[in-house]
């Protein structure tokens, strides 16, 4: 009786199998199909809206690296780019906005990327005892900015942060010269407010105060080695009197 009832159950299981067809069998053992780019550039542009840049990221990555080819693609770098600017993950901008200057170079964002690489390297500015390193590249791009596309607003914007980053440089400069100032070397802390005076002219107040400090580090450099001029001749004769 048991195996009657085995084997019926058998029978009526293998039934329901064949008669949901193929498609059952798809569902379980096939990979679900991917999105296409369409698709995910939707999804992304979706995250964008509502400010969830993570999952913007990854759609717009999944697209770049599954449709390399695809009409859609250009757009989702470009957005990818933004993506990482807006979640503040400044170098991953700059680095992907860089790509997409070198494989689009003639495109009609080429503004917007330049000017984000220069804003995003002027965001990445920590205070002026640090290297400079992002202030002078975030200079650069929004020159490149100005001379390349004056006609658009990127180059007004370009020239306002033009001015802050020679500000923050030229703080940085004075930065350095009252480092040697306070350490009495005077020689160097004169050579740097030189340098301020003559670089940055544009900024007056600057200027100013590196040409009084400049005349006054001059003075004190020149006393310093006059004074060590006559502490070592007065050594020498010390040391020929004591040998006579």
């Amino acid at each position: 009786m048991g195996n009657k009832k085995t084997l019926l159950t058998a029978l009526l299981l293998l039934f329901l199998w064949g008669s949901m067809g193929c498609g059952t069998v798809d569902y379980f053992f096939l990979k679900p199909p991917e999105d296409t780019a369409q698709e995910l550039a939707e999804a992304g542009r979706a995250a964008m809206a509502e400010k969830d840049y993570d999952a913007a990221i990854e759609y717009f990555t999944k697209l770049k690296e599954r449709y390399p080819f695809s009409p859609y693609t250009p757009d989702a770098e470009l957005a990818l780019g933004d993506a990482y600017f807006l979640d503040e993950q400044y170098k991953a901008a700059v680095d992907t906005y860089k790509e997409f200057e070198s494989l689009h170079p003639r495109h009609k964002a080429i503004p917007h990327v330049l000017f984000q690489i220069g804003l995003a390297n002027f965001k990445q500015f920590d205070s002026i005892d640090r290297p400079q390193t992002n202030m002078e590249e975030a200079l650069q791009y929004f020159r490149r900015v100005q001379q390349g596309f004056p006609e658009t607003p990127y180059a007004e914007k370009a020239g306002d942060y033009i001015t802050q980053c020679r500000r923050y440089q030229a703080e940085h400069e004075l930065f350095v010269a009252d480092f040697y100032w306070r350490r009495e070397d005077f020689g160097a802390a004169w050579k740097r407010y030189a340098y301020v005076a003559e670089e940055f002219a544009e900024l007056p107040k600057i200027q100013d105060y590196a040409r009084d400090r400049q005349e006054i580090a001059y003075l004190r450099y020149q006393q310093h080695r006059s004074q060590t001029k006559r502490e070592e001749e007065q050594g020498s004769w010390k040391q020929w009197f004591d040998w006579l």
